[in-house]
């Protein structure tokens, strides 16, 4: 799949971040190849100190639509059961559900796409939409939206591109209307699902020299950023308590804990030139490990984590 179609309409500073967090690794191995420091990019307080910070926390998160190409790339296959079940959609009727499960549908929509399963792609957008008009994002997801779908189900790049569009506009709506902290619910939602989908082919298997178990791993570094941004809506506009986002952080404690349990070691950097261009970049080596025990955990916590969005 050319590039182009999956980045076109990403800020710059998601593309950083999940080239970073996610993509540059070496197939088989636990040790990846960043640009940067990733650990300093997580962790550097500078980045929130600007007018800008919600923005910078939001769009450092992989979409639902790059979670699913992580997880094919890692050589998954698709299994339908995984997903979520669009009968359940009618039963979202509280903002928090909505919003949660528009971010998952997004994700499972972007999966089944992947595969090129047509007649699924259909449902999940419609499962999608559904969460959409009850958040009020009717333009997000409208009739344009579904002709153009089903006028390209052949058509991979073109889905995608329609895929990609339509996370960025919801996000983009509730973000300008001042709703950034049901855009924060809706993306933890899709990062969850794309969690228990990948915990979920893994599992039995070895994790030693388990690519999609080692980009699992690697999600201690998003864990972190999904964590700014739900601390930085805690409160709404009037600064009151944000109920949604309290009920959230705390249902990802557990998470968190599985998380610590991850070890992560980056290398210095170094600094290294190209013969053929004679570019430098900065270059370090992050490796992540676990136990086989801690990691069964962190299966466990994800499962139970998604089933409490979902139910």
């Amino acid at each position: 799949m050319p590039e182009k179609y999956f980045v076109k309409h990403l800020p710059v500073l998601l593309l950083f971040a999940f080239s970073l967090v996610i993509i540059s690794c070496n197939s088989g191995k636990k040790k990846s190849v960043k640009d940067v420091n990733i650990e300093d990019f997580v962790t550097e307080d500078d980045i929130f100190d600007d007018i800008d910070k919600a923005k910078k926390i939001f769009y450092s998160l992989p979409s639902p639509l790059e979670t699913a190409m992580l997880i094919k790339s890692a050589g998954a296959e698709y299994d339908e059961e995984l997903l979520n079940d669009i009968s359940n959609s009618s039963k979202y009727t509280t903002n928090k559900s909505m919003a949660l499960n528009l971010g998952i549908y997004t994700t499972d929509l972007s999966f089944a796409s992947l595969f090129d399963q047509t007649q699924a792609s259909i449902r999940y957008m419609e499962a999608a939409r559904k969460m959409a008009e009850g958040l009020d994002i009717n333009d997000a997801i409208d009739n344009a939206t579904m002709t153009r779908l089903e006028e390209n189900l052949q058509h991979r790049d073109v889905v995608m591109d329609i895929i990609s569009e339509t996370f960025l506009n919801s996000s983009s709506y509730l973000k300008e209307n001042d709703r950034q902290d049901v855009a924060a619910v809706v993306l933890v939602g899709g990062w969850i699902e794309g969690l228990y989908i990948a915990t979920k082919l893994v599992g039995n298997s070895s994790i030693k020299n388990n690519e999609l178990a080692d980009r699992i791993l690697e999600q201690k570094l998003s864990f972190n950023i999904v964590q700014r941004m739900l601390d930085d809506n805690q409160e709404n506009e009037e600064g009151e308590p944000n109920q949604d986002i309290l009920e959230l952080i705390a249902q990802l404690q557990d998470l968190k804990e599985a998380f610590d349990k991850v070890k992560v070691t980056t290398t210095e950097s170094q600094a290294v030139t190209s013969q053929d261009s004679k570019v430098t970049t900065i270059k370090s080596n992050t490796e992540v490990s676990v136990t086989p025990e801690d990691f069964k955990k962190l299966q466990l916590v994800v499962d139970n984590i998604r089933t409490s969005f979902i139910q």
